[in-house]
C-alpha cells in the first residue's frame, strides 16, 4: 500500500528541459565510480554481486514453500494407520527449515548489500556538496546579490538528498524489482507455462501503466497542497515576527482571516490528496488482485489435470505476494525519483555556471611592497543603463589615508567592491604597487586588503571564533593582543565565558558598537597592508562613533587607508579627501582646502554641524529637564 511520506516535501513541476534518468546517472557515474578509490569501486562490484546473489535467494525461498507443502501432502495421502518412515516424518520440518533459514538469507544478503553501497553513495553525496559549496563561493558578488541565501542552501540541501535518495531508489529497489520480475516471469514460463508468464506481464505493465499515470495527477495535486501549506506557514510566521505592529493596529482578526484563507486551500489540497491516494491504492489492489486470481486458477487447473501438485498453487501464490511489495511502492519511487531529478539537476545547474570573476591562466600572485593604490579612469556600471563611476581616477600612496566622501549613490560603496575584484570595471584599471589587479590571483590580492564593513555580520560562534576568523593560525595571545588594540578587550574579559561567548545568529547578542570592534579586531590580526573602511561608524551613536574611531586610528597607522565615510567627522585628519557626486569627482583636497573653497563639500559640512548641534541641544534638554516636569500625554476620556 502507498503511504504519503509526513511531512510532505515540495514538489516542483518539471521544466521541459530537465535531464531525464540516464542523462542524470551519467552526470552521476563520476562519484558513484570515484577514480582513484578502488575500494569503494570494490563495493559497488560487491554490491550489485549480492543484489543478484538475493534476487536468486529470493526466487529459491518460495520453492522451500513448495517442497515442504508437497511433502506434508504425500504424508496426508498416506494410508490411515500406516507406519511412516522416519525419514519422511523429518523431510517436511527441513523443508520448513529450510524456508525460513532461506528467508534469513535474503533479509541478510539484501542489508549487506544495503551497507555495502551505503558507503559509495554518501562519498558521491559529499564529493558533489562540496564541490558545489566550493562553487558557490567562486561565483561573482552579482550572482550572491540576485539569489536567496536561503535559497541556495536549500538547492544544497535538496541536491544533497537527491543524489541519496536516487542512489537508494535505483540501487536498492528499482534494480532489485526489476530483476526479481524478470526472475518470475523466467520461472514461470520454465516451472508452468508460458500462459502464466504473459498473464503476469500484462499485470505487472498494467499496473505500472495506472501507477505512472495516478501519480501524474496526484504530483499536481501535491503540490497545490505544499503551495498553500508554504503560503500558510509564511503567513504565520510573518504574523508572528511582526506580533507587536499586529497589536499596535489591533489587527489580529485580519491576520487570522488571511492565515484562514490559506489553511482552507490547504484543506482542499490535503483531502484532493488522501482521495487520490485512495484511488492509486484501489487501483492497484484492482489490477494486482485480477492477475494473481487469473495465474491461481490457472493454477487450479493445472492441478485438477494432474499436471502439477499443490505446491505449485503455494508456488505462484508466494512468487507473486514477493512480488507484490516492491510493486507497492512504484508509485512513491516514481514521484521521489522525478523530485530527485529536479533536485540534482538543480545543484547541477549551479555547479556548471561560469564564474563572473575568474583567475587568468597566467595569473600571479600579488607582491606587495609599499601597497600604493591606484584608481585610473575607472568605468562601472551594475546596469549599463545607469553608469555609478564615470571615469574616477586617484591614487592612494603608501601609508596616508585618503577618503571618499559624498552623497547616497555616488559610487563610493562600489570602489572597494571594485577594490576587492567582486565586479571588473567595464572600462580603466586598478594597480596596487603597479600591478593591474585584474592580472593577480584573487587570493592574494584580497590577503592584502583588510576590510572593517558598516554592517558587520557575525559568523554564529564566539568571540574568539569571529576574530580568529582574520588569521586562523592566530595564537591565543595574539587574539588577545587584537582585541587590546581594538579597545574590546576589556569588554570580552569582562564576560562570563570570554572568548567563549556565543554571538547568536550574525552576532545579534553583541551592540552594533561591539561588532564593529570584533570587525576591527580580525581585521588588525589579519595585518593587511592595505585597509578599507567603508562607512565603519555611520551607524553608530555619537560616543560609541568616538570610540570606534580611536580604534580605526590605531589600525590604519602605517597602513595605506581607503575611508569610504558618510559622516564627514570622521575624516577630518585624511591626507586627501575625495567628494564623489554622480560617479565623477567634484573636489579633492585636505579637510581645510576643501571648506575654503566653499563647495559641495563645504555644504555637506555645513548641514552636518547643523544636525549634530541640533541633536546635541535635544540630548541636553533632556538631561536637564527633570522627569517629573516632562510633557506626558494624557489617556482621552
Amino acid at each position: 500500500m502507498n503511504i504519503d511520506p509526513a511531512p510532505a516535501a515540495p514538489v516542483a513541476a518539471a521544466p521541459p528541459a530537465r535531464p531525464g534518468l540516464v542523462a542524470t546517472y551519467r552526470r552521476l557515474w563520476p562519484y558513484l565510480w570515484p577514480h582513484g578509490r578502488p575500494d569503494l569501486q570494490r563495493r559497488v562490484f560487491l554490491a550489485f554481486g549480492l543484489l543478484i546473489v538475493a534476487k536468486f535467494v529470493t526466487m529459491v525461498t518460495p520453492f522451500t514453500f513448495k517442497w515442504a507443502t508437497d511433502a506434508l501432502v504425500a504424508m496426508t495421502d498416506a494410508k490411515p494407520g500406516a507406519a511412516i518412515p522416519t525419514g519422511l516424518l523429518a523431510a517436511p520440518m527441513l523443508l520448513i527449515g529450510l524456508y525460513g533459514l532461506s528467508r534469513i538469507l535474503m533479509a541478510g544478503l539484501t542489508q549487506v548489500r544495503d551497507g555495502l553501497f551505503a558507503k559509495v553513495a554518501m562519498h558521491a553525496v559529499r564529493r558533489l556538496a562540496l564541490q558545489t559549496f566550493e562553487h558557490m563561493h567562486r561565483l561573482s558578488l552579482r550572482f550572491h546579490l540576485e539569489r536567496k541565501t536561503g535559497g541556495l542552501t536549500r538547492v544544497l540541501e535538496r541536491g544533497r538528498g537527491g543524489i541519496e535518495e536516487l542512489s537508494r531508489l535505483m540501487v536498492l529497489t528499482l534494480v532489485p524489482t526489476i530483476v526479481e520480475f524478470l526472475l518470475v516471469i523466467g520461472v514461470l514460463a520454465y516451472e508452468f507455462d508460458w500462459i502464466y508468464s504473459v498473464v503476469v506481464f500484462v499485470m505487472v505493465a498494467a499496473y505500472l501503466a495506472f501507477t505512472w499515470k495516478a501519480t501524474q495527477w496526484r504530483i499536481e495535486i501535491r503540490r497545490r497542497m505544499n503551495n498553500s501549506d508554504t503560503d500558510a506557514n509564511t503567513k504565520a510566521v510573518d504574523s508572528l515576527l511582526n506580533f507587536e505592529t499586529v497589536k499596535y493596529f489591533g489587527a489580529e482578526l485580519r491576520e487570522a482571516e488571511r492565515y484562514d484563507v490559506s489553511m482552507a486551500k490547504y484543506e482542499k489540497a490535503s483531502t484532493q490528496t488522501y482521495v487520490s491516494l485512495a484511488v492509486l491504492n484501489a487501483g492497484q489492489a484492482v489490477i494486482f488482485t485480477i492477475g494473481m486470481t487469473i495465474v491461481m486458477w490457472l493454477a487450479a487447473t493445472d492441478i485438477m489435470a494432474g499436471r502439477t501438485t499443490l505446491g505449485g498453487f503455494v508456488l505462484v501464490n508466494t512468487m507473486l505476494v514477493q512480488l507484490s511489495m516492491p510493486l507497492n511502492f512504484m508509485g512513491m519511487i516514481y514521484r521521489e525519483i522525478k523530485q530527485a531529478l529536479i533536485d540534482i539537476d538543480d545543484m547541477f545547474q549551479i555547479l556548471h555556471r561560469n564564474p563572473e570573476i575568474a583567475d587568468r591562466p597566467d595569473a600571479l600572485p600579488l607582491a606587495v611592497s609599499d601597497g600604493v593604490v591606484r584608481f585610473e579612469n575607472v568605468r562601472f556600471a551594475y546596469d549599463p543603463a545607469r553608469p555609478i563611476l564615470r571615469g574616477v581616477s586617484f591614487d592612494v600612496p603608501a601609508g596616508r589615508t585618503v577618503a571618499i566622501v559624498g552623497p547616497s549613490g555616488a559610487g563610493k560603496s562600489t570602489l572597494s567592491r571594485l577594490l576587492f575584484r567582486f565586479y571588473e570595471p567595464q572600462a580603466g584599471r586598478i594597480l596596487v604597487d603597479g600591478q593591474d589587479i585584474a592580472g593577480v590571483r584573487q587570493a592574494s590580492l584580497r590577503a592584502a586588503i583588510g576590510m572593517v564593513p558598516q554592517d558587520t555580520v557575525l559568523f554564529n560562534d564566539t568571540i574568539g571564533y569571529n576574530i580568529r576568523y582574520g588569521r586562523w593560525d592566530a595564537t591565543p595571545a595574539e587574539v588577545r593582543a587584537a582585541a587590546s588594540l581594538a579597545q574590546i578587550d576589556r569588554f570580552i574579559s569582562a564576560l562570563p565565558e570570554g572568548y567563549d561567548t556565543p554571538v547568536g545568529e550574525r552576532g545579534l547578542k553583541l551592540s552594533g558598537g561591539e561588532k564593529q570592534r570584533v570587525a576591527i579586531a580580525r581585521t588588525i590580526l589579519k595585518g593587511p597592508p592595505i585597509l578599507v573602511l567603508d562607512e565603519a561608524t555611520s551607524a553608530l551613536d555619537s560616543f560609541t562613533e568616538r570610540e570606534i574611531q580611536d580604534a580605526l586610528d590605531t589600525v590604519s597607522q602605517g597602513r595605506t587607508t581607503l575611508v569610504i565615510a558618510h559622516r564627514l567627522s570622521t575624516v577630518v585628519n585624511a591626507d586627501e579627501i575625495i567628494v564623489l557626486d554622480k560617479g565623477v569627482i567634484v573636489e579633492r583636497g585636505d579637510h581645510a582646502t576643501l571648506l575654503e573653497q566653499d563647495g559641495v563639500y563645504a555644504a555637506m559640512w555645513s548641514r552636518q554641524r547643523e544636525a549634530d548641534a541640533a541633536l546635541e541641544i535635544l540630548q541636553r534638554n533632556e538631561d536637564v529637564v527633570p522627569a517629573a516636569k516632562r510633557p506626558t500625554t494624557v489617556p482621552a476620556e
